[in-house]
């Protein structure tokens, strides 16, 4: 097979950026626990569960997402006596340290309804943790497609029983994609609202790139007034929002999100960019072969034996070479095509990453 090789001009060369959406719907069917196998995985450290599309033993298993809850240090939740208290609170500055940051003192910001890095005014000191898997967010979430219904009212008798569930809500980061916020170290972020634009009370953050919803523990308080969900061992604990996130563990404090979940939906964004080469034959080139099945007696063989024709040649691969000829990136046809004095040829070979 014969190598022709023509430099590639700047204008030969053009990128482009494209962003690629996928609908993602979380029904509530799985992760409320109405799922019998065991598709819940529970942690030794106790710091967070994990939910899992299947059984999570499985090797078809998918991880969905994580749950966790923590408290600053100066809440009024915060109290030595309070189970897994250091937990708690270093949950809530872990994420503070990625999501909100420092201010100039060095102290770790809380995260702030409004956005706002001012210190002062009204801070969400204690909050719901869900943390993505990268397997849906991929590079990001959609602006302005996130919406999460929760059962706002949950009273049922016993254990994860749907019965007393009611008062469903939506909350979703209305307006985003002309309105975000870009004061987080981790990326951009949303408000969210439980009601049906940005009028609506501020209940939490959505962090697009990191793939991450924080929600305040006070969106459930009235709503919620008295509740029952189990623990990893099947314990009751019932009284408000937040007797149970101060004398509950982490693990009961996360089943009460996936026991008021019903739905979540967003889109996810894969950012990809691409290099299109242009690759050019002109009537003057790439019509001849120096293929030796191309002569056969000093002839060549697709001229069929006419002496007056025009030299032709097929072309059926692109290769695309460094400076020094290290052959990098090959590009098939479908079909040769055909070359000759008459005719030019433009092929766009275009490379995605």
């Amino acid at each position: 097979m014969a190598n022709s090789y023509k430099t590639l001009l700047p204008e030969d060369v053009a990128t482009t950026r494209t962003l690629l959406h996928e609908a993602i719907p979380i029904t509530g069917t799985i992760v409320s626990g109405t799922y019998s196998d065991n598709n819940i995985k529970y942690f030794s450290h106790g710091m967070y569960e994990a939910v899992y599309d299947y059984p999570y033993l499985s090797s078809s298993a998918n991880h969905i997402f994580d749950l966790t809850v923590g408290y600053s240090a100066d809440s009024a939740l915060s109290s030595s006596a309070n189970a897994q208290n250091a937990k708690k609170i270093n949950i809530y500055n872990q994420m503070a340290q990625v999501l909100v940051g420092y201010d100039v003192s060095g102290n770790i910001q809380k995260f702030d309804p409004n956005g706002s890095s001012a210190t002062g005014g009204s801070k969400m000191d204690s909050c719901f943790f869900v943390n993505y898997s990268r397997l849906l967010v991929k590079d990001e979430i959609k602006k302005g497609s996130f919406n999460l219904s929760m059962f706002l009212s949950c009273s049922a008798a016993s254990g994860l029983d749907s019965a007393g569930r009611g008062a469903l809500n939506t909350i979703a980061d209305h307006g985003a994609q002309n309105s975000y916020k870009t004061n987080s170290p981790a990326g951009e972020y949303g408000l969210l609202y439980t009601a049906s634009g940005p009028s609506g009370e501020i209940v939490g953050h959505v962090y697009y790139q990191a793939g991450v919803a924080v929600l305040t523990s006070s969106i459930f308080e009235g709503a919620c007034p008295t509740f029952t969900t189990a623990s990893t061992v099947s314990t009751i604990n019932t009284g408000s929002v937040e007797d149970l996130i101060k004398s509950g563990t982490i693990d009961e404090a996360s089943n009460l999100i996936r026991f008021v979940y019903n739905d979540v939906d967003f889109n996810n964004t894969t950012e990809l960019n691409s290099t299109i080469y242009f690759c050019r034959a002109n009537n003057t080139e790439f019509n001849y072969s120096s293929n030796p099945t191309y002569l056969s007696s000093s002839e060549i063989v697709v001229k069929g034996n006419n002496p007056l024709a025009d030299p032709v040649s097929y072309i059926t691969t692109v290769g695309l070479y460094s400076p020094d000829n290290e052959l990098l990136a090959v590009a098939k046809l479908s079909e040769p095509l055909m070359k000759s004095p008459s005719n030019e040829i433009t092929l766009r070979v275009r490379l995605d990453y």
